[in-house]
């Protein structure tokens, strides 16, 4: 029985959408995802992890090397780019709606800046995510009922949700105009 390749993480998908962006190395990626980074602000991702994501987006063929670059501080830099088989993975990607609720604040909005940083409109995924969610977000809608933390968890669960939902729509509503 054949195994299917696990999934890339969410550091996986980041850098790979930053190298998608253009030939790059290494150490561009690791400024935009520290703390105060362009996508780092959404999303950060340690220095051993961008390096580590590149050996495993080269490894699933999904960016390749195709240069070197001389500097004078510091080592010798791999230039790698996207491969098509990469950009047709990151498009699909970027176009699948995050699961739960609770993966908007992170994953959605890392999609979301990666859409903007190469200018692409966010509405397909934003309709895609709204579907996606809208059975949860009937399911939680009602009045939370219960005691004790059970009642106060349903009450964060279903503001949450409501939250997300109007996000979700305004920005779409965004996208309209």
């Amino acid at each position: 029985m054949a195994t299917r390749r696990a999934e890339l993480s969410i550091a996986d998908w980041v850098v790979l959408g930053l190298v998608a962006e253009g030939p790059t190395h290494g150490w561009p990626i690791v400024r935009a995802l520290r703390a105060d980074g362009a996508i780092g602000r959404v999303w950060t991702v340690p220095r051993p992890v961008v390096y580590r994501s590149l050996t495993t987006l080269t490894e699933r063929g999904y960016i390749e090397e195709c240069g070197e670059a001389s500097t004078s501080r510091g080592p010798q830099r791999t230039i790698v780019r996207a491969t098509r088989r990469g950009r047709a993975a990151l498009r699909r990607w970027l176009e699948t709606p995050v699961e739960h609720v609770r993966d908007v604040r992170t994953e959605l909005l890392v999609k979301l800046a990666l859409l903007a940083r190469s200018e692409r409109t966010p509405r397909r995924l934003l309709e895609r995510q709204i579907e996606h969610l809208a059975p949860l977000i009937r399911a939680v809608s009602t009045r939370p009922t219960g005691e004790g933390f059970d009642l106060v968890l349903a009450r964060w669960r279903r503001e949450q949700a409501i939250a997300v939902d109007r996000f979700l729509r305004s920005l779409l509503a965004a996208e309209a105009h």
